[in-house]
């Protein structure tokens, strides 16, 4: 007699019927583990609850000294300096009672944008009227190629001419250049001597010779030593019969007003 293979669904249906029937001690035992597993799963879970529990209260506790913090942003120094006007060429009454040390380089922007925004109001309401004088002292940037030569040509207009044929050469560098380096080519640099009645030959021999390399090159020192580590950067400050001015700094091509206000302040000393 060949006897009948259940199917795989009928073995399910039938196998616990028949444990049920021939094994009581097992039903009881399973019924043991099964209420055993219940009670160790609900011993886990309170153990997870309450190990959360306290990282969420030492979180909520950590002192705010021990939370990290971005560093603060550097302050710009405002104190007064030290600053010498040096040897360089004034423009002005030079026994003016206020003196406004300029820093700054040929071939920067912001000089640039000072000089056509700023310099010509405080050149008349100021220096024109004998309040202030002006010194300008070179600080080229290694990045501006053409502005330590610029530097050096406008002192070779200097010695053919004095400091007010410095500031004529002066004024149209930055008339002419477009900055940002290279704005104006150095070959001009003898034509404006031409044009303002000097001689471009003798001045781009004193360039070539790099005889005032020595002279930028210390201002650029003296700079460093002061503060003035951008361009334009100024000092204002009352005069002295030494030409060391305890001057406030002043930074970048900003508005007249606020030239003014430090002026003021000044000439009410």
């Amino acid at each position: 007699m060949v006897s009948k293979t259940p199917k795989k669904s009928e073995y399910m249906e039938f196998r616990l019927p028949r444990l049920l029937k021939d094994t009581p001690t097992t039903i009881f035992l399973l019924i043991v583990a099964m209420v055993f597993s219940f009670l160790l799963g609900m011993l886990t879970n309170k153990v997870l609850y309450l190990e959360n529990a306290k990282k969420i209260a030492a979180l909520q506790t950590t002192p705010p000294a021990a939370q990290q913090t971005p560093p603060a942003a550097p302050t710009e120094d405002t104190t007064p300096k030290q600053v010498s006007i040096d040897n360089d060429p004034i423009l002005g009454e030079k026994n003016a009672k206020v003196t406004l040390i300029e820093f700054s380089d040929y071939e920067c922007p912001f000089c640039k944008r000072y000089f056509d925004e700023t310099y010509e109001k405080i050149k008349t309401q100021y220096i024109d009227t004998g309040k202030i004088k002006l010194v300008y002292r070179d600080l080229p940037l290694s990045f501006h190629a053409n502005a330590p030569k610029e530097a050096q040509a406008a002192e070779c207009a200097r010695e053919q001419g004095g400091d007010s044929v410095y500031y004529q050469y002066h004024d149209e560098i930055f008339k002419r250049t477009t900055s940002n380096g290279t704005g104006l080519a150095l070959d001009q640099l003898s034509l404006i001597a031409n044009e303002l009645g000097l001689n471009g030959d003798l001045l781009q021999s004193c360039i070539d010779s790099d005889k005032y390399k020595s002279e930028v090159e210390k201002d650029i020192a003296d700079a460093g030593v002061v503060g003035a580590t951008g361009t334009p950067t100024f000092f204002i400050g009352k005069s002295t019969n030494n030409g060391t001015i305890t001057g406030t700094k002043l930074v970048g091509a900003q508005p007249f007003s606020a030239f003014q206000a430090l002026i003021e302040k000044e000439l009410k000393k």
